[in-house]
């Protein structure tokens, strides 16, 4: 198993990326996490995709993660009248819920609740905000007139956004809950959750996963102004955030959004969560082989702000090159790590309150400890995958080793910053684990004669309990 970046890349599969020998590539060139956007593909493919990935991790003796999109309540328009009309500022249009084909005088939008919860005067937002629409009156029933205010080409099939609307849709729609019971029951280790307004929207899909017996994690994808209110919350909730600033672009003034993705990532880091950031990071590479220098900037930024994981989207889903823009971002990531020293090294002190008090105690103290000796690598036992968010959230400049009988946890810890991990599955006692370890790690090639080690473990090791002890040792 070899060792990476530390800031972890994901990239979304689609018809460019699926086939066996550009995943192969794709995972060579640096990809740690797999994204599924059910907002596109049939389970056929999706399931034969899983299944190649499942393929290679044994082939590669790798353990690369699924993260599972759900598409959640997205607004949309539907057909439009030769895939393409012209808005004119100025003109009235007509929003309805009827099913139509749309034109520049009539445009049908899929969400039948539209009269009931704009307001005169709220904004209409297609396509990424490109077209922008003010609501001029509705009959709370099936249609709503509007003023198209910045025009342009409406297209089919466009995304709609309401900035200044309560939506009443659900956070997991009729389509999300038939993906949702697909995404599990294929053993999917992370869940993104869309358009997540409320920690009640994260609690609905934790019951739900635990119906199902299973054990994926949760991303809650912030993209609506409501979530920011309640942000700690919904952090404290989830297992991981992504900060998808697409849609998040749309629904807030633009200008706030830098602000907004550092504040995530420093509350994310501070609740040993992991942080992704998301959205046209690498757009250009779409059409062209080589990024944008503000792309490169884009990268670089997010690894310095502390994401545990950027994320590729159309680029390796659609795009042309999608192994050279994995290529590419690997390059940014690493030069960054290798070079700026405000990437390491972020402890936060343990609440004495909290019942994990003496594992967190440790992990913290690990880290600490680590910066001062100059350590190579950490090395954990782990059962839940606890001490491996703890430790990664802390930063440390050594390598995190989690070792685990658990194969599912590894493919899940992988979107972590800085961990890699180990299937291990002898429980012999404290004394022979740690040695166990050690020797694998030398004959990895992680660790050498001279190296300082850090070992992390629970007394008794039989038990498996919460890390209580820590063990500084030198390779001799």
């Amino acid at each position: 198993m070899k060792t990476g970046n530390k800031t972890k890349i994901v990239a979304t599969i689609g018809p460019a990326s699926h086939s066996k020998d550009v995943l192969r590539e794709m995972i060579l060139s640096g990809m740690n996490i797999c994204r599924i956007n059910f907002s596109h593909g049939d389970y056929a493919t999706v399931s034969e995709t899983i299944l190649t990935l499942r393929e290679l991790n044994v082939e590669m003796e790798t353990y690369v993660g699924i993260l599972a999109d759900l598409q959640g309540p997205k607004l949309r328009i539907g057909e439009v009248k030769d895939n393409g009309v012209e808005l004119v500022p100025g003109k009235e249009v007509i929003i309805t819920t009827v099913s139509a084909i749309s034109t520049a005088e009539r445009i049908f939008i899929t969400y039948p609740e539209f009269p009931k919860d704009v307001v005169v005067g709220a904004d209409v937002l297609i396509d990424d905000g490109k077209l922008l629409l003010k609501v001029l009156s509705t009959d709370k029933d099936k249609e709503v007139k509007a003023l198209v205010v910045q025009g342009g080409i409406l297209s089919s099939r466009k995304g709609v956004n309401l900035p200044n609307t309560k939506i009443s849709l659900p956070c997991l729609t009729e389509k999300d809950i038939k993906d949702l019971d697909f995404a599990l029951k294929n053993k999917v280790e992370w869940i993104g959750l869309s358009f997540v307004r409320s920690v009640d929207d994260i609690l609905d899909l934790r019951e739900r996963i635990k119906a199902a017996k299973s054990t994926a994690r949760i991303v809650a994808k912030i993209e609506k102004p409501e979530a920011l209110t309640e942000i700690d919350a919904i952090i404290e909730a989830a297992d991981g955030v992504m900060v998808a600033r697409g849609d998040l672009g749309v629904e807030l003034p633009l200008e706030q959004v830098p602000t907004i993705q550092k504040m995530l990532v420093r509350k994310c880091n501070q609740a040993s969560r992991p942080v992704i950031i998301a959205t046209q990071m690498m757009e250009s590479m779409l059409n062209n082989q080589s990024p944008t220098r503000a792309e490169v900037n884009d990268v670089a930024n997010a690894v310095m702000d502390g994401a545990d994981a950027v994320m590729l989207s159309e680029e390796t889903s659609v795009g042309l090159y999608p192994v050279k823009t994995v290529q590419c971002m690997q390059r940014i990531v690493k030069y960054t790590e290798d070079h700026e020293g405000s990437v390491f090294f972020r402890e936060h002190h343990p609440e004495i309150k909290d019942l994990t008090f003496i594992s967190d105690s440790i992990c913290y103290n690990s880290c600490v400890m680590a910066k001062h000796v100059g350590v190579t690598a950490i090395s954990t036992m782990t059962n839940s995958g606890y001490t491996a968010f703890k430790l990664s959230s802390h930063r440390p400049k050594a390598n995190i080793f989690t070792f685990t009988d658990n194969p599912s946890l590894l493919t899940t810890l992988s979107l972590l910053w800085g961990v890699y991990g180990f299937y291990y599955d002898k429980y012999e006692s404290t004394d022979v684990t740690i040695q166990d370890i050690q020797d694998i790690l030398i004959q990895e090639g992680h660790v050498k004669k001279g190296d300082f080690v850090i070992n992390i473990a629970s007394i008794p090791i039989k038990e498996r309990g919460r890390a209580n002890m820590l063990k500084l040792k030198l390779i001799e």
